[in-house]
């Protein structure tokens, strides 16, 4: 992978966006290789978190601007053109959904600028800690585009209404301070790595059996009734309650020792 990096830290997959000379712009090989990397720590049983991020004080400014001029489809009929644009989209899509889908929790870092592709990528995740100097804005809108790979479907989950029709509709850069008053933003740091990683370790001394579970739970519980979810929620202990993990949780209680979760 050219410029996504997967670094390994103790139970914690760190996934670098790493163009710094470039903002950390989005290149063809990028949308690509994002989701190798975040499949590649989903499938890794060492991995229990996994935290994005971007090098050189800068989350990513969003789409490359040369790949996004290429987008346009050459040749053909309209039809033909347009089937191909409607196919890069979704795959554009994929690449920001994997983030949301994989069992593993995904936690942003992010410093510096987080522009367009940037929120439709820290919405996909499922926790969001920003630093005191990043900026956001749903720079589509001001690019002349419909943000198109996940900001309008997620943003609405995470802060109000009125604050989603803002953000969308003016594209308005976005102050860290204001991000977090809104909710797009979970916490407000100096250092947005290292807090990021301090959740990460948190999360990763858990059982990853009960973690992987609870985020798959919550992810299916939203098209779910309330009634249809606890029904969920009951067969899925019924069916992985009984496990290592619970009885290693019970042994390191009674031992007052802190437990070893494996997974089982």
């Amino acid at each position: 992978m050219r410029h996504i990096e997967l670094e390994r830290r103790d139970g914690v997959g760190v996934i670098w966006l790493d163009r710094p000379d470039e903002g950390n712009a989005l290149s063809p090989d990028m949308w690509d290789d994002l989701p190798r990397a975040v499949s590649e720590a989903d499938s890794d049983d060492a991995i229990r978190a996994i935290v994005v991020t971007g090098r050189g004080g800068v989350f990513t400014v969003g789409i490359d601007l040369d790949m996004l001029a290429d987008l346009q489809p050459e040749g053909g009929s309209p039809a033909q053109r347009n089937q191909t644009l409607y196919r890069e989209i979704k795959r554009l899509q994929r690449s920001m959904s994997c983030f949301a889908e994989v069992d593993t929790p995904t936690i942003a870092a992010v410093s510096g600028w987080c522009l367009g592709a940037g929120i439709d990528l820290i919405t996909a995740c499922d926790i969001r800690v920003s630093g005191r100097n990043a900026v956001y804005s749903v720079r589509e809108t001001r690019m002349g585009l419909v943000a198109d790979v996940g900001t309008l479907q997620r943003l609405p989950a995470i802060v109000g209404p009125g604050a989603v029709a803002d953000l969308v509709f003016t594209g308005r850069d976005v102050r860290a301070a204001e991000a977090h008053d809104l909710g797009l933003v979970d916490r407000l740091v100096d250092d947005p790595l290292s807090e990021a990683l301090t959740i990460a370790d948190r999360i990763a001394a858990n059982s990853p059996l009960v973690v992987r579970g609870a985020k798959r739970l919550l992810r299916s519980g939203a098209s779910l009734t309330t009634d249809q979810a606890l029904d969920h929620v009951a067969l899925w202990n019924a069916a992985f309650l009984q496990s290592n993990d619970l009885n290693e949780a019970l042994a390191a209680f009674a031992a007052k020792r802190k437990p070893d979760f494996t997974g089982s």
